[in-house]
C-alpha cells in the first residue's frame, strides 16, 4: 500500500521576506543522491528526515512579509535556498536580498541554470585563471558545470579536450564546440587524448568532477607546471595523489568549491550576477545546460536539470 505524501501548509512569508509561486526547480545529482539516501556523493551529512530537497526556484512573489516593498508583488525572480531548503514545492520563502530580479527575456529554466551551476562554473574558472595558450582537458565534460567550462574555454580562446562517459555524452561535448572529445570509460582514453593533441602538445589544465581512476589518469596528462582543479568526485572517490606527485612534475592542486570560489571578486552573489548577465546575453548557450541535464535521475545523467513546477508536489515532468 501507497500511502500519500502529506501536504504541508502554504508558507508564510516573514519580515523581510517574499513568497514565491515556484514555476522551475533545479535538480542536481546530489539530489537523487539525497532521494537515494547513499552519502558517497553527497558533500555533506545527509540530513535526518522528514525533508524538502530544491536548492533552487525561479518564479513570481506572490506574498509580502512585514517591511518588504509593493514592487516586489508579481515580479519574476531567481534565487537560491541553500543546501537543502525545499524549493521541491508549489511556493517557497526567501529574504529579498538574496532575490535576483529577472528580465523577461530570461527564461525560468536559464535563470536556474545560471543561479547555481553557472555561479559555479565561474567560480572554478575564477580558480584555473585560464591563459589563451592554455590546453584544458574537463572530465565530466557533458554534465552542468563540464559544459559550461568546454563553452567558456573555448570562447576565451583555449584548447579543450572533454572527457565524458559513453557515446551521446561525447556526442554532446562535441556539440559544445570541445576541440576532441573522448569517452574516458573506454580503456585507453588517455592515450587518444594525447593523440588528439598531437604535435608534442600537452594539458597545462585539468577540471577534474570525476575522480577515482578517471581522475588519476587526468593528473597524469598534464605537463610540467600544469594546474588540477578538482570541483568533486562523481565516482564516488576523490583523485588520489601526493607531493611527489606534485613536486615531480611541478603540479599545483586546487579544490574549486566552497570557501574559495567565495573568496571570487564580489563573493557568490557576484557569480550569480555575471551568470544570469552571460545568459542574458546568449553566452554560454543555455539550451544546451538544460537538454544536457535531462538524465540525471538516471545517473548517467549529468549535474543538474531545471524541473517546471506543478502538480501536488510541484516538480513537473
Amino acid at each position: 500500500m501507497t500511502l500519500p505524501p502529506p501536504l504541508a501548509p502554504d508558507p508564510v512569508p516573514g519580515p523581510g521576506q517574499v513568497r514565491i509561486a515556484v514555476r522551475a526547480a533545479g535538480v542536481h545529482l546530489v539530489d537523487t543522491a539525497l532521494q537515494a539516501g547513499t552519502s558517497d556523493k553527497l558533500p555533506f551529512p545527509v540530513p535526518e528526515l522528514p525533508i524538502t530537497p530544491g536548492r533552487e526556484v525561479a518564479g513570481v512573489v506572490d506574498g509580502l512579509g512585514d517591511g518588504v516593498a509593493d514592487e516586489w508583488l508579481g515580479r519574476r525572480v531567481v534565487t537560491h535556498l541553500g543546501l537543502v531548503n525545499a524549493g521541491y514545492a508549489e511556493l517557497a520563502v526567501r529574504e529579498t536580498e538574496a532575490l535576483f530580479a529577472l528580465p523577461d527575456a530570461l527564461s525560468y529554466e536559464a535563470a536556474i541554470a545560471m543561479v547555481g551551476t553557472g555561479r559555479m562554473a565561474l567560480g572554478v574558472l575564477h580558480v584555473a585563471a585560464l591563459e589563451p595558450d592554455d590546453v584544458a582537458l574537463v572530465t565530466a565534460a557533458a554534465g552542468g558545470i563540464g559544459t559550461l567550462l568546454v563553452q567558456a574555454a573555448r570562447n576565451a580562446g583555449v584548447s579543450v579536450v572533454g572527457a565524458a562517459g559513453g557515446p551521446w555524452k561525447v556526442a554532446r561535448v562535441r556539440s559544445c564546440g570541445a576541440d576532441a572529445a573522448v569517452d574516458y570509460t573506454r580503456p585507453g582514453w588517455a592515450d587518444e587524448v594525447r593523440a588528439a593533441l598531437g604535435g608534442g602538445r600537452e594539458v597545462s589544465v585539468v577540471f577534474d568532477r570525476v575522480g577515482g581512476e578517471a581522475g588519476r589518469a587526468a593528473l597524469e596528462l598534464l605537463g610540467c607546471g600544469g594546474r588540477f582543479v578538482m570541483y568533486g568526485w562523481s565516482s564516488g572517490t576523490p583523485t588520489e595523489f601526493t607531493a611527489k606527485d606534485l613536486q615531480e612534475n611541478l603540479l599545483t592542486a586546487a579544490y574549486a568549491l566552497g570557501p574559495r570560489i567565495a573568496r571570487a571578486p564580489g563573493g557568490l552573489r557576484g557569480l550569480q550576477e555575471r551568470a544570469l548577465a552571460e545568459a542574458h546575453r546568449g553566452l554560454p548557450p543555455v539550451q544546451r545546460l538544460s537538454e544536457a541535464g535531462r538524465g540525471v535521475a538516471r545517473r548517467a545523467g549529468p549535474a543538474r536539470v531545471p524541473g517546471r513546477a506543478g502538480g501536488a508536489d510541484g516538480v513537473g515532468p
